[in-house]
């Protein structure tokens, strides 16, 4: 960690040579490629598939590039607006949403017991390491790509396609199931039944025959907030994230007033085993917090103010979940916790009847601000995924009047408007726990190769060694993960697998690191990254077969879009660009 003052914030000033409109709809806007000029072309690009894949394979982007060159294809830049106060309260009001009021109750009655609050810590800690990760980063890169980005600097176009594809149905499943939810619990207030305001159509398959018009309307509405500006959806937002957190301050002290030591035994009624189980569960009420690292192109001092914000507001967070968890199993047996409406049934329980709608209101907002911050976090996503040309460079374009990635927004809102109307959460929810587990641990596996190689100056026996010390700390991950679900060899086989990551982890210790961060760092690397990897994989094998089912399939789609379309566009563009510099050098010679 470097205590130098601040690095000066990039400049980005995209300069086109002609203004053009924002509204326009040639093909070039979409395939402006030379692969795609003609069928001949695309048959010419076709016939070169595999090597063109090496190429993508092998290519790496750089600090500089993601800066300063791809912002140009937006031709209008992104205003920096935001402040450290802004951060805290956008990774807040992304985070805090219905998860805590929807799985505390479920996991402490049949999983955890009291000892749910330490699942909330566990999950914290997990959470709070890969903030470390996102926040080295987006200090050093301060663009709109967030993991995107910093994925394609570190390990390469292929993979950061792979992320990018995760990161699109994230954003659109995420989406779609904040907007149901949203209808359930607005339903709920009205009629006690979550379905009231859906239309059955019997005609269609079961999980996709109850039509939710409502959370349509919801997702328009908050992706149209999204549209009109950066600084407007931010003070929207830390205004209702603090009306949200004198309302969870309230359920905290109400909560102890009422609380009985008593209910808090046995602590562990399911065992350790039970606290871990529901660790993976109630990890989702912290994701969201990434969306943050993606307006690091609209922050003001990104070096002071990423820092403060990002991982301020994660321990923030971890500690109000503790003690709403606490709150609650203290008020109530856990035996006698309401699975589906913890909070609202206790306070019923201790005469407070009117309480269970400050918390149905508490939730909404929620899920409200959550869908406030994802539109914002999930089009500046897109918009570096077009600038790389991986999706259409439509879709970088940045409005010059109210300077948000409007094409972008309307495609995350439009594909997930149509997943909401049809589908029910069930269907893709652990699609989008496994996606989002998936970038986290590829995260960490950047930073560390961040740390430890520099194409420049590394040899050739220090990046076998440093991938070496990688890949055994991934496998020992997974190997005691595959012990722990399916408790074969028991301790011998924990404390083996243990032993051989804290081994891999203690070489890499010692190997000579080869980049210092630039302004601020993640300490004790590589323990920190190396853990992250450790409690990612371990929460994506508490996920079950049919979550990695879902995965490979959809993994499998992107692959096949990747073929045919994304390595000939993105092959192009590295090339152009490469001969643009070339003559370029070459008429400064002459």
């Amino acid at each position: 960690m470097g205590e130098a003052a601040p690095a000066p914030t990039p400049t980005l000033t995209p300069t086109p040579v002609a203004k053009r409109s924002y509204w326009r709809w040639s093909r070039h806007d979409f395939f402006p490629e030379p692969s795609f000029n003609s069928p001949n072309s695309y048959r010419s690009a076709l016939a070169n598939t595999c090597p063109r894949l090496k190429d993508r394979l092998l290519s790496r982007s750089t600090d500089d590039h993601e800066l300063n060159e791809l912002p140009i294809a937006s031709e209008n830049t992104m205003r920096r607006c935001l402040t450290a106060w802004d951060l805290t309260w956008l990774a807040f009001g992304s985070v805090v949403g219905s998860g805590i009021f929807v799985v505390t109750g479920q996991e402490a009655r049949l999983t955890s017991g009291p000892a749910v609050v330490l699942s909330y810590a566990a999950s914290g800690f997990s959470a709070l390491l890969s903030a470390l990760c996102y926040t080295e980063f987006a200090v050093d890169v301060p663009v709109a790509g967030g993991s995107f980005s910093f994925l394609r600097i570190e390990l390469g176009d292929f993979v950061a396609y792979i992320a990018a594809g995760n990161i699109m149905l994230e954003a659109i499943v995420g989406a779609a199931g904040l907007g149901r939810s949203w209808s359930s619990y607005f339903a709920s207030m009205i009629n006690n039944n979550p379905d009231f305001l859906r239309i059955r159509v019997d005609s269609l398959k079961p999980g996709f025959n109850l039509l939710d018009p409502i959370a349509v309307l919801v997702l328009f509405i908050a992706n149209g907030i999204a549209m009109s500006g950066t600084r407007k959806t931010s003070i929207l937002t830390w205004l209702s994230s603090i009306v949200t957190t004198l309302v969870i301050a309230f359920i905290i002290v109400v909560g102890f007033m009422h609380a009985k030591t008593s209910n808090l035994v046995p602590f562990f009624p399911f065992g350790v085993k039970g606290v871990f189980s529901s660790a993976a569960v109630v990890y989702w009420s912290y994701t969201g917090f990434d969306m943050v690292a993606t307006m690091a192109e609209e922050t003001k001092n990104p070096a002071r103010d990423i820092p403060i914000g990002l991982i301020g507001s994660m321990s923030m967070i971890t500690v109000i979940y503790c003690l709403m968890a606490l709150a609650l199993v203290m008020m109530q047996n856990y035996t006698q916790i309401d699975k589906d409406a913890a909070y609202s049934v206790a306070f019923t329980s201790i005469g407070m009847n009117w309480a269970k709608y400050l918390v149905s209101v508490c939730a909404l907002k929620g899920m409200t601000t959550s869908l406030l911050v994802g539109s914002m976090g999930q089009a500046r996503y897109m918009t570096q995924i077009a600038r790389s040309h991986m999706i259409p460079p439509f879709f970088a374009l940045v409005h010059p009047k109210t300077g948000t990635p409007i094409n972008a927004t309307l495609l995350t809102t439009i594909s997930s408007c149509i997943v909401a109307l049809f589908t029910s959460l069930d269907v893709l929810s652990s699609v989008f726990s496994i996606s989002t587990l998936f970038i986290f641990m590829l995260m960490a596996v950047a930073l560390l190769v961040r740390r430890y190689y520099d194409r420049e100056s590394t040899s050739k026996g220090d990046l076998m060694k440093v991938n070496s010390c990688i890949f055994v700390i991934i496998g020992a991950s997974a190997v005691g993960t595959a012990l722990w679900s399916t408790d074969t060899l028991g301790w011998i086989g924990y404390t083996v697998a243990a032993g051989v990551w804290f081994l891999a982890t203690l070489v890499m210790n010692f190997l000579p690191k080869q980049r210092s961060p630039k302004v601020w760092g993640v300490p004790l690397v590589p323990w920190l990254p190396a853990l992250s990897i450790l409690t990612n994989i371990f929460l994506m094998g508490s996920l079950g077969s049919e979550a990695f089912l879902r995965f490979l399939i959809c993994s499998g789609v992107m692959l096949v879009y990747y073929v045919f379309i994304g390595v000939h566009a993105t092959y192009d563009v590295e090339h152009q660009n490469q001969e643009s510099k070339l003559e370029a050098a070459n008429q400064g010679v002459l």
